[in-house]
């Protein structure tokens, strides 16, 4: 089955199936491809950074709209009398609204509900990883221990990375309480942080089904047909509709994934932070946080130097001899806050946000920290 992912995965289309192609070839020399090509595509968590609708800023809505007003304003000749205020209609940019009926009726690809684009229908994976079977399982070890020895030798023999506190994260993999969730977060700087940064961590873990965390993975990037979204569903993976909220099947499996107190790893940026600037983080995280039956350990991780291992222009190829660094933080003691919001009924919705906002002043101080350590390095 890997194999038919290979030759399915070499098609021009897919950036990340592309780029590991390449570099395999130019590694190991002579034109010869070897079977791992096919974990390649594992890498690939988001699409290009590119804004996606959120309903959670309502200013920026505004803003928008602001600007769509002076459009229409600017088009029309100097009047002396008094401006009338401007109709629904003028204020609403095209942009932001559903395509009309028609265009949906056109489009077998866009879920008339949110009015996102659906390049396949992935509602089959959701209820296999929510009960795996044993045949699943199988599998899944196959392609996490293909993708973790992939992972391993990209990051720890063709780079140069360094790792601080490794220790406080491979402990609370292994060694925490029995049934409380774990629930890593990080900046997300290149396609390849997810699986590349895990390569640091033994054998034992990166290349162990029943260990390796879960996390979410663009379903428009990742999960586009039957032969790939198997290829993720068995890495792991989860595919997140980007756009919709946080009230999806996403974040409702992570939800349930950390009642069993699996180890659950979020981007709350959601999307690939080219720019590196500081974004507001998405609230979903927050929602898994809140509403898991068992409070999680909250382990915040920063790294630097990724978006050089893999760049995030063309021609997408992995680079050689970089330096990576990769700073794992304090775990967060949220569980007094968590309890006195639960106790004072604050509504969800304010909930999440409070314990997001927690994430965000975490990642402001470990993100100088992990920065002044890369520089150092240099």
């Amino acid at each position: 089955m890997l194999m038919v992912v290979c030759s399915n995965l070499r098609r021009p289309g897919h950036v990340g199936a592309a780029s590991a192609a390449r570099n395999i070839n130019w590694l190991i020399s002579g034109g010869y491809t070897p079977p791992i090509r096919a974990v390649a595509r594992q890498y690939v968590q988001a699409p290009e950074a590119r804004p996606v609708p959120d309903e959670r800023y309502p200013g920026s809505q505004q803003d928008r709209k602001d600007i769509a007003t002076q459009t229409v304003r600017s088009s029309k000749p100097k009047d002396l009398r008094p401006p009338m205020p401007p109709s629904p209609s003028q204020t609403l940019n095209s942009s932001t609204l559903p395509p009309p009926m028609s265009d949906r009726d056109a489009d077998p690809n866009l879920d008339v509900a949110t009015g996102v684009a659906m390049p396949y229908n992935i509602d089959w994976i959701f209820p296999r990883l929510r009960n795996p079977s044993k045949f699943w399982y199988v599998v899944s070890q196959f392609v996490v221990s293909a993708v973790g020895i992939f992972s391993k030798v990209v990051l720890m023999l063709l780079n140069k990375p360094r790792v601080y506190n490794k220790e406080r994260l491979i402990q609370l993999i292994t060694k925490r309480p029995k049934g409380v969730p774990l629930v890593t977060v990080s900046n997300h700087y290149s396609c390849f942080d997810d699986p590349g940064l895990w390569g640091c961590l033994p054998l034992g873990i990166v290349c162990n089904t029943y260990k390796i965390r879960w996390s979410m993975a663009a379903h428009d990037i990742c999960f586009t047909n039957k032969l790939h979204s198997l290829f993720f569903m068995f890495g792991k993976c989860i595919p997140v509709v980007r756009g919709i909220g946080v009230y999806q099947d996403a974040i409702n499996l992570c939800i349930e994934k950390a009642a069993l107190g699996h180890w659950i790893h979020v981007f709350p940026e959601g999307k690939v932070n080219m720019e590196k600037e500081e974004l507001r983080l998405k609230w979903g995280v927050g929602r898994i946080i809140y509403e898991s039956p068992k409070i999680p350990i909250i382990l915040p991780m920063w790294h630097e130097g990724m978006d050089e291992l893999l760049p995030n222009v063309e021609p997408y190829v992995i680079q050689r001899g970089k330096q990576v660094t990769l700073n794992v933080g304090q775990p967060l003691d949220l569980n007094d806050f968590i309890l006195d919001l639960k106790k004072r009924q604050v509504p969800e919705p304010t909930a999440r946000k409070l314990i997001t906002d927690k994430i965000q002043e975490a990642f402001r101080d470990l993100r100088a920290e992990t920065e002044k350590l890369h520089r150092e390095r240099n």
